[in-house]
């Protein structure tokens, strides 16, 4: 991706979008957003990390304004959106999504857990309840929303700017064999 590709007014409309997006959904589901036990369903948008770096910006952006919604205050703005970003920075340069999906699940769980915990909540329920929420929204809903649905599209791929090459397990192990 060059450069003035980031910058340009589609790419620009595009994140913004996403974030927003990110930042809605996590309010219209308040009450399982914010809590020990999360499922935080706009998480699942985190995996556009994968397919395109740029959208790092938009996960950040739009984690930090739903945070600062969040009953845990400044501990949310400022730990919640360093969770964010310490998952979603690396996860472009993953080559399995599944792999890439985990990321969120170990920050979250470990960041957020600490953060609940600083609010008076044991360590290692929180931990692992946000990260077993994490597991659900991102491993498995998010990672099948991609694969079974944007994967398969191409007018799906292209209208999130797709930026990396994908490799089709199928495809790869048959030209092995030949």
């Amino acid at each position: 991706m060059r450069k003035n590709e980031t910058f340009n007014t589609k790419n620009m409309v595009r994140l913004a979008l996403v974030a927003a997006a990110y930042a809605v959904l996590t309010l219209v589901i308040a009450p399982l957003s914010y809590a020990a036990v999360q499922f935080r369903f706009s998480e699942a948008l985190v995996l556009l990390c994968f397919y395109r770096k740029d959208y790092c910006a938009s996960m950040i952006l739009g984690c930090f304004i739903a945070n600062l919604f969040s009953p845990f205050g400044l501990y949310d703005i400022i730990f919640g959106t360093l969770a964010t970003a310490v998952a979603v920075v690396p996860m472009y340069y993953i080559k399995n999504i599944y792999i890439a999906s985990l990321l969120p699940v170990i920050s979250n769980g470990l960041i957020v857990g600490f953060e609940l915990f600083l609010c008076g909540e044991p360590f290692w329920f929180s931990a692992g309840t946000v990260a077993l929420g994490e597991a659900v929204v991102v491993c498995v809903l998010g990672v099948l929303l991609f694969k079974l649905v944007f994967e398969k599209s191409t007018h799906l791929m292209n209208l999130i700017g797709n930026t990396k090459q994908l490799v089709n397990s199928k495809n790869e192990s048959k030209q092995e064999q030949n």
